[in-house]
């Protein structure tokens, strides 16, 4: 396929061409003795602005059938947790931190504060640089978004770029990209929001990729890279890491046709609909206990779907979004199969998540700017429908599924992307070891986990040493736990307690107990999780002094993090 010429060289081909014909012939015996058992290889996959009951295995009802295989013959958790929003997220799960100790308090702009510099700073190693400290090949593909962002001053020259009319040179400090932290390889882009048919800041290495195949798409793309990396390394003896960090199904709204064709009737029944069939379904599975898990209040239920003007306008949006992760699991599927033609399937860890719940964001409201492109190309005007009268799904429309379906994608839980309630910080894990895992297959996992327990669990796995310095830098030290207990079905806590702030949205959570508020109101709220875990009854008036003991606590946490809220918050 002509999407392929860019990713495998030339060399690269001609090195398989004589791996593949220098072993044929008989083997002589060996006197050697055997050697160790090879380490695991390592994929992580991260969804972007994927909701908490999206996939089938969660909840769902879009078509995810590798997701769920991977779920049906590993784990899934319940109680794991990102911090709101993609670049911290990414912050935390590369570095074993939280984000404002790797310096991503908020976004990708430099602030002059130790926690906000908008890139992963000098005291930090990313999971790369220490799994390749333990013998590892390291590749990474897709979304990197943890570098500070080179902005045109010039508006007009800032569209021009983002409509590949003008070149002006890097996306970011190469010092800062994928291959300056650990990444042997690394095929993707380094800015947060991409037209999927034709994106801004892709690169090969540090190499701009100036043209793509006009067949192309850039979740295929994400995967046909991430196959190919597992075949070149299938090919050796040494154990590899691939960080696979999705676009989908971050707006905007963009699908190939025959994908959202699938959709087309499933989401015209409306929120409530799907929120209450995604409900029981999780009842079912019993990934949820109808008892203490309360389906929440509809977002805005004061409009009802049959009154909705819009209707046709929101079951296509929500059919784009769907047909955007099936797309996705398409993806995962060449990915698992590569491994199983491979040989590498029984021996690979793999760990598939969310950085946040889905996005409640109107980008049309947006407009053009920044990070968002007002042409295509060849020149076409793209639209931010704020009227809602073009269908989304084409390169030509900047659209996303708003605050409703938002809320329906993360059921039963409330709020979404950048809050610190449990819709906006509460993620999907699902585990997949067949060699490694042996908790009953297709169990759930209780364990109080965050994607910076990612770094403590590879360096258990792998031998890898988490180093005090690392290129003359003192280096902070990992504050994730291991789930390798989880792999082996130990009932084990994890975290006593957790924190996050992010645009003054914040929580603390100690053992069952989670003090959150919101980033448009600091008024603290109280919830027991052991008995209400979305979050529908502030109990804050009847517990006083467990409101001021977390409160205390998450001072304190936040003192010693780097965290500075906005002004005005308490």
């Amino acid at each position: 396929m002509k999407k392929k010429l860019f990713l495998i060289s030339f060399p690269l081909m001609f090195v398989v061409a004589l791996l593949l014909f220098s072993g044929f012939g008989k083997r002589k015996p060996s006197l050697t003795p055997p050697k160790a058992a090879r380490k695991p290889n390592i994929i992580v996959i991260l969804a972007d602005d994927l909701g908490f009951s999206d996939v089938g295995c969660y909840g769902g009802e879009i078509h995810t059938p590798n997701i769920d295989y991977l779920a049906d013959n590993g784990l899934r958790y319940t109680q794991f947790y990102n911090t709101s929003r993609c670049c911290p997220t990414r912050a935390a799960l590369l570095t074993g931190l939280y984000n404002q100790q790797a310096g991503i308090g908020k976004m990708t702009d430099a602030e002059d504060e130790p926690g906000y510099w908008g890139h992963l700073t000098d005291n930090t190693v990313t999971l790369a640089e220490v799994l390749k400290s333990a013998g590892y090949q390291t590749a990474m593909t897709g979304k990197w978004h943890v570098s500070n962002t080179t902005v045109q001053k010039n508006p007009a020259d800032q569209l021009a770029w983002l409509n590949h009319q003008k070149d002006y040179g890097d996306f970011a400090p190469l010092n800062q990209y994928p291959t300056s932290r650990g990444f042997d390889k690394y095929f993707g882009n380094i800015w947060g929001v991409v037209d999927f048919f034709d994106p801004f800041s892709l690169v090969s290495g540090t190499k701009p990729v100036k043209t793509v195949p006009k067949n192309y798409y850039h979740t295929d793309a994400i995967s046909d890279t991430t196959v190919a990396y597992i075949n070149s390394f299938a090919k050796t003896s040494s154990p590899f890491f691939i960080y696979v960090a999705e676009t989908a199904p971050h707006w905007p709204l963009m699908a190939l046709p025959a994908d959202i064709a699938r959709y087309k009737d499933t989401y015209k029944g409306g929120w409530d609909a799907i929120r209450k069939a995604r409900y029981a379904k999780m009842s079912k599975l019993g990934l949820i206990d109808p008892a203490k898990t309360k389906l929440s209040a509809r977002w805005q239920g004061d409009l009802s779907w049959e009154k909705n003007p819009d209707k046709q306008w929101d079951a296509r949006a929500m059919a784009v979004h769907a047909a955007m992760i099936d797309r996705m699991d398409q993806g995962i599927g060449h990915i698992i199969q590569a491994l199983r033609k491979t040989g590498q399937l029984d021996n690979t860890l793999i760990l598939f998540l969310s950085d946040n719940g889905a996005s409640p964001e109107n980008c049309a409201a947006y407009g053009p700017g920044f990070d968002r492109p007002n042409k295509t190309r060849d020149g076409l005007p793209i639209v931010y429908d704020l009227k809602k009268q073009l269908l989304p799904g084409a390169e030509t429309s900047y659209a996303s599924i708003g605050q409703r379906w938002a809320n329906v994608a993360n059921t039963p839980y409330q709020y979404w992307k950048a809050e610190s309630y449990e819709g906006g910080v509460h993620t999907p894990l699902v585990a997949f070891w067949p060699k490694g895992i042996t908790a009953k297959k297709g169990s759930y996992s209780a364990q109080v986990g965050h994607v910076m327990d990612f770094m403590s669990t590879f360096v258990e796995l792998t031998g890898a040493t988490y180093p005090a310095t690392f290129r003359g830098h003192a280096i902070t030290p990992t504050t994730g736990i291991s789930l390798v207990p989880s792999f082996r079905g130990q009932a084990t806590q994890g975290h006593e307690s957790l924190f996050n702030e992010h645009f003054g949205a914040r929580y603390a959570r100690q053992g069952d107990w989670k003090l959150v508020s919101s980033s448009r109101d600091s008024t603290w709220q109280l919830f027991n999780l052991a008995t209400d875990k979305s979050e529908t009854q502030d109990v804050a008036a009847q517990h006083p002094d467990k409101v001021r003991q977390l409160e205390s606590q998450w001072h304190q946490w936040a003192n010693t993090h780097q965290v500075f809220p906005k002004p005005g918050k308490k």
